[in-house]
């Protein structure tokens, strides 16, 4: 936000003249250190390391399971009309947006709000969620390895019911038809989920004891997730070349080999007969807008942090765009695969589609394993299956675990030059031990209860706030002409449109509508106690409280009156600007004084240097 005169920032900034010289060099130094450390912070090898990591970050667990989910929930088809409306007119915006945001400073969720300080608990607040969604998304990671681990086997231990684990209600797929209809089946699987797995208790009162299997495979989920990312970006850039491609591999292979599947085709005709009367009911469009902004990560702080390593004249625009939609797409194919073996589960138990498909987790840890069952040579599509599904989870958890480590370090420069593996094996360990709560008898309603609160309506207060902050008080114009000096031209009038007025009244929409109906976590039958539900709002308010915080403290700061105050702390740091000067060929022939200068001050109509705007 540029000012106009009225205010009088050099003014403003000559009444810090009182402060002791020696402060304001040791001020000057730090900010110069911090500079060449942005400059030196480490770029992407190639631009195929930072494609492959957007798309291993942006398809997730949520596009194997809570896609397919949400669509057949909400009318199959027609799921995908509201999905696609909010994908085009918040979705595709807001994640161009965050990239682009992220390139042109070149710096951390906490160090690139020099754009405007104000708002620097937006970046406070994404770290937090990462944070808190890296200590139980690794939880899940370990259950996919003691699966992965168990599948070693000739026959696979959820198959039959003359476990030690089994109760007397177990029932073999295959007698199924032989129950009486007034009895209850319960699959092998489901019981080996409960009594092996989980050892999951009454509720989250009764904690019990640390499974020490669970805490073991957590433990294993985290060395491989710290040794992939010791050696910065470009090591994890490297990782994913595998981890990014391979569940595009399983997923071709699952798809050739569910469609041939008998019955198949009676899980697709679920899958994708629309049903437009629940059109109608608001949740579904509430589920589909939520949709994009968990698989995209909108607001979680993890597209800045990658784009940060780019270079400096990335095409923002034709990434954002094709990513998103290969996004899409992929949700969609996954969606193919997962109700083509459903429909062969549900033809084999002589069931309905919607009786053999388990809520949440459940989908890939009950139903999946289920139909694994039902495959020749189970215990081979096991192994190639769970360890598609801990790839897909690692691209995740590197993302997420960077956006924390990279905000830590690019704020604290002093840090970041010597000490950032230290930095990340002490955030590492310190969300292992408080990860053990999730391996314990309670462990599943602690994790839900962190699922349902740490990253639902939070993220979407941030996502709101982050839109105002670029849009409305930074300047969508003046964003727009920081987008130009990387990939050479403006937006269209699609994203400006979108992020002056749609994207904004679509966040909105969503803050107001999940505080209309919502619901206190549940965990199937059992509702957490008060107590619990205070600890899950807690969490959200971790993230949310960064904002109006980070805005008190940000007038505090400042001098002169309430108004002078508000006015300079909306206003850029003297030293905003892209971090990387050089990285853009277009500087090739500029001199080599105009190539290290960063703003150059533009004199206002009353001769007042407070305007200013960044040179490539």
């Amino acid at each position: 936000m540029e000012s106009n005169g009225d205010i009088n920032i050099k003014d403003m900034k000559m009444r810090e003249a009182s402060i002791p010289l020696s402060v304001q060099d040791e001020e000057e130094e730090e900010e110069e250190f911090r500079d060449e450390v942005a400059a030196n912070r480490g770029q992407w090898g190639a631009k195929l390391d930072f494609m492959l990591s957007m798309l291993g970050y942006c398809v997730g667990l949520g596009n194997v399971w809570r896609f397919p989910y949400l669509c057949y929930r909400n009318g199959g088809g027609a799921f995908l009309i509201p999905y696609l409306l909010f994908l085009t007119f918040a979705g595709i915006p807001l994640f161009m947006m965050e990239m682009s945001f992220g390139q042109y400073g070149s710096l951390g969720p906490l160090t690139i709000w020099r754009a405007c300080p104000i708002f620097k608990g937006i970046g406070y607040g994404m770290v937090v969620v990462s944070g808190l969604v890296c200590i139980y998304y690794n939880v899940i990671i370990a259950w996919t390895l003691h699966f992965l681990f168990s599948s070693f086997t000739s026959a696979l231990p959820w198959a039959t019911c003359d476990n030690a684990w089994n109760t007397e209600n177990c029932t073999l797929a295959a007698n199924h038809s032989a129950l009486e209809e007034n009895v209850t089946r319960i699959s092998p699987t489901q019981e080996y989920w409960n009594n092996r797995v989980l050892g999951i208790s009454s509720g989250i009162e009764e904690t019990g004891t640390v499974q020490w299997e669970l805490a073991l495979c957590l433990l294993a989920a985290w060395v491989v997730v710290f040794f992939c990312l010791f050696k910065g970006i470009k090591s994890s850039g490297k990782v994913v070349y595998f981890t990014a491609t391979f569940p595009y591999m399983m997923l071709i292979v699952l798809f050739v080999r569910g469609v041939t599947l008998e019955g198949a085709g009676k899980g697709l005709v679920y899958y994708l007969t629309p049903d437009f009367s629940r059109l109608a009911d608001s949740q579904v469009w509430y589920d589909a807008a939520s949709q994009i902004f968990y698989s995209l990560g909108i607001a979680f702080g993890g597209t800045q942090v990658m784009a940060s390593y780019n270079k400096f004249n990335n095409n923002t625009h034709r990434d954002s765009v094709f990513i998103a939609l290969t996004n899409c797409c992929t949700s969609v194919f996954a969606g193919v695969v997962v109700f083509s073996i459903l429909g062969h589960m549900a033809h084999k138990l002589d069931m309905d589609v919607k009786d053999v498909v388990a809520n949440g987790p459940g989908l890939v840890f009950v139903a999946y394993p289920e139909a694994l069952t039902l495959l020749p040579v189970a215990p081979l599509w096991s192994v190639l299956f769970f360890f598609m599904i801990f790839t897909v989870g690692l691209d995740t958890q590197f993302v997420m675990l960077e956006t924390c480590i990279t905000g830590i370090c690019d704020e604290f420069p002093h840090i970041m030059q010597k000490y950032k593996t230290w930095v990340l094996l002490a955030v590492s360990v310190g969300m292992y031990l408080l990860g053990l709560t999730c391996v314990t008898n309670a462990g599943m309603y602690w994790l839900n209860l962190m699922d349902w609160y740490s990253a639902g309506f939070s993220l979407m207060v941030l996502a709101f706030f982050l839109c105002i902050a670029i849009s409305w008080v930074y300047g969508f114009q003046r964003f727009c002409k920081n987008v130009q000096e990387m990939i050479g031209y403006q937006p269209n009038y699609y994203f400006k449109i979108c992020w002056a007025v749609i994207s904004p009244m679509v966040l909105l929409f969503i803050v107001v509508f999940s505080m209309v109906v919502h619901v206190p976590a549940y965990y199937g039958s059992y509702q957490y106690p008060g107590w619990a539900v205070c600890i899950g709002w807690l969490m959200a308010l971790m993230s949310i409280v960064m904002v109006p915080l980070f805005v008190v403290l940000a007038i505090l700061k400042a001098k002169g009156s309430f108004m002078e105050r508000l006015r300079y702390a909306c206003e850029s740091s003297d030293n905003w600007g892209p971090a990387l000067m050089n990285a853009s060929s277009a500087e090739s022939s500029q001199s080599d004084e105009d190539e290290q200068e960063k703003k150059v001050p533009l004199q206002d109509t009353e001769g007042n240097d407070n305007s200013y705007i960044s040179t490539i």
